[in-house]
Protein backbone atom coordinates (compact mmCIF):
# COMPACT_ATOMS: atom_id res chain seq x y z
CA UNK A 1 0.00 0.00 0.00
CA UNK A 2 1.19 3.52 -0.85
CA UNK A 3 1.10 5.92 2.10
CA UNK A 4 -1.08 9.06 2.02
CA UNK A 5 1.90 11.45 1.93
CA UNK A 6 3.24 9.79 -1.20
CA UNK A 7 -0.22 9.90 -2.76
CA UNK A 8 -0.54 13.61 -1.95
CA UNK A 9 2.84 14.30 -3.53
CA UNK A 10 1.78 12.44 -6.68
CA UNK A 11 -1.41 14.50 -6.87
CA UNK A 12 0.34 17.84 -6.43
CA UNK A 13 2.97 16.94 -9.02
CA UNK A 14 0.28 15.97 -11.53
CA UNK A 15 -1.69 19.18 -10.95
CA UNK A 16 1.47 21.27 -11.36
CA UNK A 17 2.11 19.59 -14.71
CA UNK A 18 -1.33 20.43 -16.13
CA UNK A 19 -0.75 22.59 -19.21
CA UNK A 20 -3.12 25.21 -20.54
CA UNK A 21 -2.39 25.79 -24.23
CA UNK A 22 -5.59 27.61 -25.00
CA UNK A 23 -6.30 31.33 -24.99
CA UNK A 24 -7.29 33.83 -23.70
CA UNK A 25 -4.81 33.46 -20.86
CA UNK A 26 -7.02 35.65 -18.66
CA UNK A 27 -9.52 32.78 -18.59
CA UNK A 28 -6.96 30.24 -17.36
CA UNK A 29 -4.93 32.36 -14.95
CA UNK A 30 -7.58 32.20 -12.19
CA UNK A 31 -7.74 28.41 -12.65
CA UNK A 32 -3.98 28.03 -12.26
CA UNK A 33 -4.11 30.38 -9.29
CA UNK A 34 -6.79 28.40 -7.47
CA UNK A 35 -5.08 25.07 -8.05
CA UNK A 36 -1.74 26.52 -6.94
CA UNK A 37 -3.17 27.40 -3.52
CA UNK A 38 -2.88 23.75 -2.54
CA UNK A 39 -5.39 22.44 -0.07
CA UNK A 40 -5.80 19.02 1.47
CA UNK A 41 -6.67 17.30 -1.85
CA UNK A 42 -9.00 15.05 0.13
CA UNK A 43 -11.14 13.85 -2.76
CA UNK A 44 -8.37 12.69 -5.11
CA UNK A 45 -6.53 11.14 -2.17
CA UNK A 46 -9.61 9.12 -1.27
CA UNK A 47 -10.11 7.98 -4.85
CA UNK A 48 -6.51 6.84 -5.17
CA UNK A 49 -6.54 5.13 -1.77
CA UNK A 50 -9.71 3.24 -2.66
CA UNK A 51 -8.19 2.16 -5.98
CA UNK A 52 -5.00 1.14 -4.18
CA UNK A 53 -6.97 -1.31 -2.04
CA UNK A 54 -7.16 -3.50 -5.15
CA UNK A 55 -4.42 -2.34 -7.54
CA UNK A 56 -0.97 -0.78 -7.29
CA UNK A 57 -0.82 1.21 -10.55
CA UNK A 58 -2.24 4.44 -9.11
CA UNK A 59 -0.80 6.54 -11.95
CA UNK A 60 -3.46 4.98 -14.18
CA UNK A 61 -6.22 6.66 -12.21
CA UNK A 62 -4.46 9.99 -11.58
CA UNK A 63 -6.32 11.97 -14.30
CA UNK A 64 -9.66 10.79 -12.90
CA UNK A 65 -8.67 11.70 -9.35
CA UNK A 66 -7.45 15.15 -10.38
CA UNK A 67 -10.59 15.66 -12.45
CA UNK A 68 -12.52 15.39 -9.19
CA UNK A 69 -10.17 17.91 -7.59
CA UNK A 70 -10.69 20.25 -10.55
CA UNK A 71 -14.44 19.92 -10.10
CA UNK A 72 -14.19 20.55 -6.36
CA UNK A 73 -12.19 23.74 -6.93
CA UNK A 74 -14.77 24.87 -9.48
CA UNK A 75 -17.40 24.68 -6.76
CA UNK A 76 -15.17 26.72 -4.43
CA UNK A 77 -14.94 29.57 -6.93
CA UNK A 78 -18.71 29.81 -7.13
CA UNK A 79 -19.25 29.17 -3.40
CA UNK A 80 -16.88 32.00 -2.49
CA UNK A 81 -18.70 34.32 -4.86
CA UNK A 82 -22.15 33.40 -3.53
CA UNK A 83 -20.92 33.68 0.07
CA UNK A 84 -19.05 36.91 -0.66
CA UNK A 85 -15.98 35.35 0.97
CA UNK A 86 -12.75 37.32 0.60
CA UNK A 87 -10.24 34.65 1.68
CA UNK A 88 -9.60 31.06 0.65
CA UNK A 89 -6.69 29.07 2.11
CA UNK A 90 -5.20 32.28 3.45
CA UNK A 91 -5.27 34.01 0.05
CA UNK A 92 -7.67 36.38 -1.76
CA UNK A 93 -10.54 34.62 -3.48
CA UNK A 94 -10.79 34.82 -7.27
CA UNK A 95 -13.59 37.38 -7.34
CA UNK A 96 -11.51 39.60 -5.03
CA UNK A 97 -8.19 39.15 -6.87
CA UNK A 98 -9.84 39.55 -10.29
CA UNK A 99 -13.60 40.21 -10.42
CA UNK A 100 -16.95 38.43 -10.19
CA UNK A 101 -17.13 37.58 -13.88
CA UNK A 102 -13.75 35.85 -13.66
CA UNK A 103 -15.03 33.63 -10.84
CA UNK A 104 -18.07 32.67 -12.89
CA UNK A 105 -16.42 32.10 -16.25
CA UNK A 106 -13.20 30.48 -15.02
CA UNK A 107 -15.29 28.33 -12.70
CA UNK A 108 -17.45 27.16 -15.58
CA UNK A 109 -14.30 26.36 -17.53
CA UNK A 110 -12.98 24.27 -14.63
CA UNK A 111 -16.16 22.20 -14.73
CA UNK A 112 -15.66 21.47 -18.42
CA UNK A 113 -11.97 20.69 -17.91
CA UNK A 114 -12.89 18.29 -15.12
CA UNK A 115 -15.25 16.31 -17.36
CA UNK A 116 -12.69 16.29 -20.17
CA UNK A 117 -9.92 15.02 -17.84
CA UNK A 118 -12.21 12.24 -16.67
CA UNK A 119 -13.57 10.94 -19.98
CA UNK A 120 -10.26 11.07 -21.85
CA UNK A 121 -9.10 8.04 -19.83
CA UNK A 122 -11.77 5.75 -21.32
CA UNK A 123 -9.27 3.46 -23.07
CA UNK A 124 -7.54 2.59 -19.77
CA UNK A 125 -10.43 0.66 -18.24
CA UNK A 126 -12.97 -2.05 -18.88
CA UNK A 127 -15.92 -0.34 -20.53
CA UNK A 128 -18.48 -1.43 -17.93
CA UNK A 129 -16.29 -0.32 -15.04
CA UNK A 130 -15.74 3.05 -16.72
CA UNK A 131 -19.46 3.51 -17.39
CA UNK A 132 -20.23 2.86 -13.72
CA UNK A 133 -17.55 5.33 -12.69
CA UNK A 134 -18.89 7.99 -15.10
CA UNK A 135 -22.38 7.54 -13.68
CA UNK A 136 -20.98 7.94 -10.17
CA UNK A 137 -19.07 11.08 -11.21
CA UNK A 138 -22.25 12.59 -12.70
CA UNK A 139 -24.18 11.66 -9.56
CA UNK A 140 -21.65 13.54 -7.45
CA UNK A 141 -21.61 16.69 -9.56
CA UNK A 142 -25.41 16.88 -9.65
CA UNK A 143 -25.69 16.30 -5.90
CA UNK A 144 -23.35 19.21 -5.17
CA UNK A 145 -25.63 21.59 -7.10
CA UNK A 146 -28.70 20.23 -5.33
CA UNK A 147 -27.03 20.71 -1.97
CA UNK A 148 -25.94 24.23 -2.85
CA UNK A 149 -29.50 25.14 -3.83
CA UNK A 150 -30.82 23.83 -0.51
CA UNK A 151 -28.16 25.93 1.20
CA UNK A 152 -29.38 29.01 -0.68
CA UNK A 153 -33.03 28.19 0.10
CA UNK A 154 -32.21 27.92 3.79
CA UNK A 155 -30.96 31.53 3.83
CA UNK A 156 -34.54 32.84 3.88
CA UNK A 157 -35.90 30.29 6.35
CA UNK A 158 -35.83 30.19 10.15
CA UNK A 159 -37.54 26.80 10.42
CA UNK A 160 -34.76 24.64 8.94
CA UNK A 161 -34.62 21.35 10.83
CA UNK A 162 -31.54 19.37 11.77
CA UNK A 163 -32.56 16.58 9.38
CA UNK A 164 -32.89 19.05 6.51
CA UNK A 165 -29.47 20.45 7.28
CA UNK A 166 -27.86 17.01 7.40
CA UNK A 167 -29.39 16.17 4.02
CA UNK A 168 -28.09 19.46 2.60
CA UNK A 169 -24.50 18.85 3.70
CA UNK A 170 -24.78 15.21 2.59
CA UNK A 171 -25.49 16.44 -0.93
CA UNK A 172 -23.17 19.43 -0.93
CA UNK A 173 -20.14 17.85 0.75
CA UNK A 174 -20.49 14.17 1.62
CA UNK A 175 -21.54 12.76 -1.74
CA UNK A 176 -18.40 14.04 -3.44
CA UNK A 177 -16.18 12.29 -0.89
CA UNK A 178 -18.30 9.16 -1.07
CA UNK A 179 -18.22 9.10 -4.86
CA UNK A 180 -14.45 9.63 -4.87
CA UNK A 181 -14.06 6.37 -2.97
CA UNK A 182 -16.69 4.59 -5.03
CA UNK A 183 -15.11 5.66 -8.33
CA UNK A 184 -11.72 4.42 -7.14
CA UNK A 185 -13.25 1.05 -6.33
CA UNK A 186 -15.22 0.90 -9.59
CA UNK A 187 -12.22 1.70 -11.78
CA UNK A 188 -10.32 -1.04 -9.95
CA UNK A 189 -13.19 -3.46 -10.79
CA UNK A 190 -14.01 -4.02 -7.12
CA UNK A 191 -17.23 -5.79 -6.14
CA UNK A 192 -20.49 -3.88 -6.01
CA UNK A 193 -20.70 -4.46 -2.24
CA UNK A 194 -17.20 -3.12 -1.65
CA UNK A 195 -17.89 -0.04 -3.78
CA UNK A 196 -21.09 0.65 -1.81
CA UNK A 197 -19.43 0.15 1.59
CA UNK A 198 -16.66 2.54 0.58
CA UNK A 199 -19.35 4.99 -0.55
CA UNK A 200 -21.06 4.70 2.84
CA UNK A 201 -17.72 5.21 4.60
CA UNK A 202 -17.08 8.39 2.60
CA UNK A 203 -20.60 9.69 3.11
CA UNK A 204 -20.35 9.47 6.91
CA UNK A 205 -16.82 10.88 6.93
CA UNK A 206 -18.13 13.73 4.78
CA UNK A 207 -20.86 14.52 7.29
CA UNK A 208 -18.35 14.52 10.13
CA UNK A 209 -15.99 16.64 8.02
CA UNK A 210 -18.61 19.33 7.31
CA UNK A 211 -19.77 19.47 10.92
CA UNK A 212 -16.11 19.88 11.89
CA UNK A 213 -15.92 22.74 9.38
CA UNK A 214 -18.95 24.38 11.03
CA UNK A 215 -17.27 24.00 14.40
CA UNK A 216 -13.96 25.46 13.20
CA UNK A 217 -15.74 28.42 11.62
CA UNK A 218 -16.73 29.47 15.13
CA UNK A 219 -13.99 28.05 17.35
CA UNK A 220 -11.02 27.62 15.01
CA UNK A 221 -7.78 29.60 14.92
CA UNK A 222 -7.96 31.92 11.87
CA UNK A 223 -4.18 31.73 11.36
CA UNK A 224 -4.52 27.94 11.01
CA UNK A 225 -8.02 27.73 9.51
CA UNK A 226 -7.02 29.86 6.51
CA UNK A 227 -10.01 32.20 6.58
CA UNK A 228 -11.75 34.54 8.97
CA UNK A 229 -13.63 33.03 11.89
CA UNK A 230 -17.35 33.69 12.23
CA UNK A 231 -18.24 33.88 8.55
CA UNK A 232 -21.22 31.56 8.99
CA UNK A 233 -22.50 33.69 11.86
CA UNK A 234 -22.24 36.90 9.84
CA UNK A 235 -24.10 35.33 6.90
CA UNK A 236 -26.79 33.78 9.13
CA UNK A 237 -25.91 30.37 7.70
CA UNK A 238 -28.32 27.73 8.96
CA UNK A 239 -25.60 25.49 10.29
CA UNK A 240 -26.02 22.58 12.68
CA UNK A 241 -24.93 24.97 15.41
CA UNK A 242 -27.40 27.77 14.71
CA UNK A 243 -30.30 25.37 14.12
CA UNK A 244 -29.75 23.69 17.48
CA UNK A 245 -29.08 26.95 19.28
CA UNK A 246 -32.48 28.24 18.13
CA UNK A 247 -34.07 25.07 19.50
CA UNK A 248 -32.22 24.90 22.80
CA UNK A 249 -31.68 28.53 23.81
CA UNK A 250 -33.71 30.19 26.52
CA UNK A 251 -36.38 32.64 25.40
CA UNK A 252 -34.06 35.54 26.14
CA UNK A 253 -31.15 34.08 24.20
CA UNK A 254 -33.41 33.05 21.35
CA UNK A 255 -34.71 36.60 21.08
CA UNK A 256 -31.13 37.84 20.99
CA UNK A 257 -30.26 35.33 18.27
CA UNK A 258 -33.24 36.46 16.20
CA UNK A 259 -32.21 40.07 16.80
CA UNK A 260 -28.80 39.42 15.28
CA UNK A 261 -30.27 37.38 12.41
CA UNK A 262 -32.67 40.18 11.47
CA UNK A 263 -30.29 43.10 12.07
CA UNK A 264 -29.06 44.63 8.80
CA UNK A 265 -26.43 47.02 10.12
CA UNK A 266 -24.02 45.81 12.80
CA UNK A 267 -20.43 45.59 13.90
CA UNK A 268 -19.18 42.17 12.72
CA UNK A 269 -17.06 41.55 15.82
CA UNK A 270 -20.01 42.32 18.09
CA UNK A 271 -22.30 39.91 16.29
CA UNK A 272 -19.75 37.10 16.27
CA UNK A 273 -18.97 37.57 19.96
CA UNK A 274 -22.63 37.72 21.01
CA UNK A 275 -23.74 34.67 19.01
CA UNK A 276 -20.70 32.67 20.13
CA UNK A 277 -21.54 33.47 23.76
CA UNK A 278 -25.01 32.03 23.22
CA UNK A 279 -23.48 28.92 21.66
CA UNK A 280 -21.26 28.59 24.74
CA UNK A 281 -24.24 28.95 27.06
CA UNK A 282 -26.29 26.31 25.26
CA UNK A 283 -23.38 23.88 24.92
CA UNK A 284 -23.42 23.81 21.14
CA UNK A 285 -19.71 23.04 20.90
CA UNK A 286 -19.99 19.71 22.74
CA UNK A 287 -23.25 18.87 20.97
CA UNK A 288 -21.56 19.31 17.61
CA UNK A 289 -18.54 17.28 18.70
CA UNK A 290 -20.81 14.41 19.76
CA UNK A 291 -22.49 14.40 16.36
CA UNK A 292 -19.11 14.37 14.64
CA UNK A 293 -18.04 11.36 16.71
CA UNK A 294 -21.31 9.56 15.90
CA UNK A 295 -20.79 9.87 12.15
CA UNK A 296 -17.14 8.91 12.49
CA UNK A 297 -18.08 5.65 14.22
CA UNK A 298 -20.67 4.95 11.51
CA UNK A 299 -17.98 5.50 8.89
CA UNK A 300 -15.55 3.10 10.52
CA UNK A 301 -18.30 0.49 10.72
CA UNK A 302 -18.87 0.75 6.95
CA UNK A 303 -15.14 0.51 6.29
CA UNK A 304 -14.96 -2.68 8.37
CA UNK A 305 -17.32 -4.37 5.86
CA UNK A 306 -15.01 -3.80 2.88
CA UNK A 307 -13.68 -7.17 1.76
CA UNK A 308 -9.94 -6.57 1.86
CA UNK A 309 -7.44 -7.25 4.63
CA UNK A 310 -7.37 -4.92 7.64
CA UNK A 311 -3.80 -3.83 6.95
CA UNK A 312 -4.88 -2.54 3.53
CA UNK A 313 -7.68 -0.49 5.12
CA UNK A 314 -5.38 1.02 7.72
CA UNK A 315 -4.47 3.97 5.49
CA UNK A 316 -8.12 4.98 5.03
CA UNK A 317 -8.78 4.60 8.74
CA UNK A 318 -5.80 6.79 9.63
CA UNK A 319 -6.86 9.32 7.01
CA UNK A 320 -10.30 9.51 8.62
CA UNK A 321 -8.77 10.06 12.06
CA UNK A 322 -6.71 12.96 10.69
CA UNK A 323 -9.84 14.57 9.27
CA UNK A 324 -11.60 14.22 12.59
CA UNK A 325 -8.76 15.84 14.53
CA UNK A 326 -7.93 18.60 12.06
CA UNK A 327 -7.66 22.31 12.93
CA UNK A 328 -8.09 23.66 9.40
Amino acid sequence: MIDSNSILNHINEYIQRIEYHKYPSSLYEPIKYVLSLGGKRIRPQLMLMAYNLYRDDIDTIMPNACALEMFHNFTLLHDDLMDNADMRRGNPTVHVKWHQNAAILSGDTMLLLAYNMFIETLSRYEIQAFQRACNTFCEATLAVSEGQQYDIDFETRLDVTEDEYIEMIRLKTSVLLACALKIGAELASASVDDAQNLYDFGEKIGLAFQLQDDLLDVYGDPSVFGKKIGGDILCNKKTYMLINALQLASNTDKELLLHWINKKQFNPEDKIASVTTIYDTVGIRNLCKSKIEYYFEEAINSLSKVGVSEDKKLGLKEFAYKLLNREK
